[in-house]
């Protein structure tokens, strides 16, 4: 359920004998900024799975941290829905272990993979089924399609609540109309929330038994403001 919460800030600035060239009536501009938000509910949800490896031989590190990412692939390749489960892989990196006197003494290596989708059950219960890599990160975000969808809604009350505000202040100075100048309207750009990742390593795949990871989506506040001056007129 959406929770609508509107904020208004309102600033002003009133500059005297704003004229025209073509028109001898003297003009007034004021400059108004109005705010409206939106709690919309966060529904993609990405987990970042990784493994670590190390050891004295650099083809060794890698080639276990390719059985590691393969496995966990092969797993996630299982549900993959475009939109609803995707996945795609992450970092990669292989580098040296230096001793404390100099030198390389052995060799460390990550590799990542990315899920992330709409159908948050479903990538929960992948979260259980893979062994071969430990959860590093999880978080959520608002999709394309739900942002724009809330940003629509949100420009409607902003704008009204910036007319109603103009008229408002304009009789306020004692004039008796307005025409709109130059406006802009500008929307926030709500990042990901990212949440702890469970303080615990799943064990090995063939010891899970779908332990699916808690999840809860929570709220993003989705913003539109409308910036701009008004002109007053006697009319």
């Amino acid at each position: 359920m959406k929770k609508m919460m509107l904020m208004v800030g309102t600033s002003l600035v009133l500059a005297h004998g704003w004229v025209a060239a073509a028109d001898p009536v003297p003009r007034d501009r004021l400059q108004l900024s109005a705010t409206a938000s939106m709690e919309v509910t966060r529904d993609v949800l990405s987990i970042a799975f990784s493994s670590s490896k190390d050891g004295s031989d650099a083809a060794a590190v890698q080639s276990a941290l390719k059985q590691a990412l393969d496995a966990a692939l092969a797993e996630a390749r299982k549900v993959a829905k475009p939109g609803q489960l995707e996945v795609q892989t992450g970092n990669f990196s292989l580098y040296p272990r230096y001793a404390p006197k100099g030198g390389i003494n052995g060799w460390q290596g990550t590799a990542e993979l990315l899920v992330e989708g709409r159908d948050a059950a479903a990538i929960a219960q992948l979260s259980g089924r893979i062994g071969s890599m430990s959860i590093a990160r999880v978080g959520y975000s608002l999709s394309k399609e739900a942002r724009e969808k809330a940003e629509a809604e949100v420009a409607v009350q902003a704008i009204e609540r910036f007319k109603a505000r103009a008229s408002d202040y304009v009789k306020q100075f004692g004039y008796g109309g307005y025409a709109i100048g130059e406006v802009s309207v500008s929307s926030s750009e709500p990042g990901m929330m990212p949440m702890a990742a469970p303080p615990m390593r799943f064990k090995a795949m063939a010891a899970v038994a779908d332990e699916a990871l808690p999840v809860e989506a929570g709220k993003s506040s989705v913003s539109v403001t409308v910036n701009g001056s008004v002109l007053m007129t006697a009319r």
